[in-house]
């Protein structure tokens, strides 16, 4: 295909993107035809799959919303992706409009549209980095001209720990933030899990095994484990849906189709 001028040209357009494939089930437009065939094939196995990723979306945007009712006036959301609407900032800044966010990823594709569509916005700042260097995000300039972490800060890990494989040891990388994190600080993870659909997990992860960030489905333990040394926030580690919905007395009909776990944790 013709590569369109916003790409950058060390961006390879003929491999899907897991960042461009959620960009596409948002609704967004910052995505390639490879990444809309990989989720065609994805949702013709799955067809929840779109909902599966609104849901999410829906998940980032209450957790913030709680985080900023909290207090908390700065976020560092690592694998952040393509900024699209209800993003943190948009959040954040609606609760307080003097937030602060840094917005993490290394997609190269996901990092130059940020920077795009937030270079007029002072209080946030866009990282290439990768997740599993914590000195390299925490102490990126750029990190650390937003960001004061001797106060409460809420970090963000956002669909992401599934594309991290157990042999770079996710959880010993989250306690690297955990230590750098001030008390009263808040971490917000979601995480893919094969537990609600255990017949489609595995097609599903053979599928994001052809894209540069294969998928490790964990479960429910196995996410709780990565959460050690965190105080969970009610009401715990819960299917994405089940988290605060917005409207408590309606009905969740089998929350467990969603396929993921989402939790926030304190910082004591």
């Amino acid at each position: 295909m013709q590569r369109p001028s916003w790409a950058p040209l060390d961006v390879d357009i003929d491999r899907p993107s897991a960042a461009r494939v959620y960009d596409h089930y948002l609704g967004g437009g910052h995505n390639f035809a490879v990444d809309r065939a990989m989720a065609a094939r994805a949702v013709a196995d799955w067809p929840e799959l779109p909902r599966i990723m609104q849901a999410n979306r829906a998940f980032l945007r209450r957790a913030v919303r709680h985080l900023a009712a909290e207090g908390i006036d700065q976020f560092l959301d690592i694998g952040s992706g393509i900024p699209t609407v209800g993003n943190v900032h948009e959040v954040a800044q609606a609760a307080d409009p003097e937030a602060r966010v840094v917005y993490v990823d290394i997609d190269p594709v996901a990092v130059a549209h940020s920077r795009a569509l937030l270079a007029d916005d002072p209080r946030t700042g866009v990282v290439q980095g990768d997740f599993t260097e914590p000195a390299a995000v925490l102490d990126d300039p750029v990190t650390r001209s937003l960001l004061d972490f001797s106060r409460p800060v809420g970090v963000l890990v956002v669909a992401l720990l599934h594309f991290v494989g157990d042999e770079l040891r996710p959880g010993e990388v989250l306690a690297r933030y955990r230590e750098a994190m001030a008390p009263g600080s808040h971490l917000v993870i979601s995480h893919a899990s094969a537990d609600g659909a255990p017949d489609r997990a595995g097609d599903h992860q053979a599928l994001y095994r052809r894209t540069a960030t294969p998928m490790r489905m964990r479960s429910h333990d196995e996410v709780a484990a990565l959460l050690e040394g965190f105080t969970l926030v009610d009401p715990g580690l819960v299917f994405l849906p089940q988290w605060r919905p917005d409207d408590p007395a309606a009905a969740l009909d089998r929350p467990e189709r969603f396929t993921g776990y989402a939790a926030v944790g304190r910082r004591d």
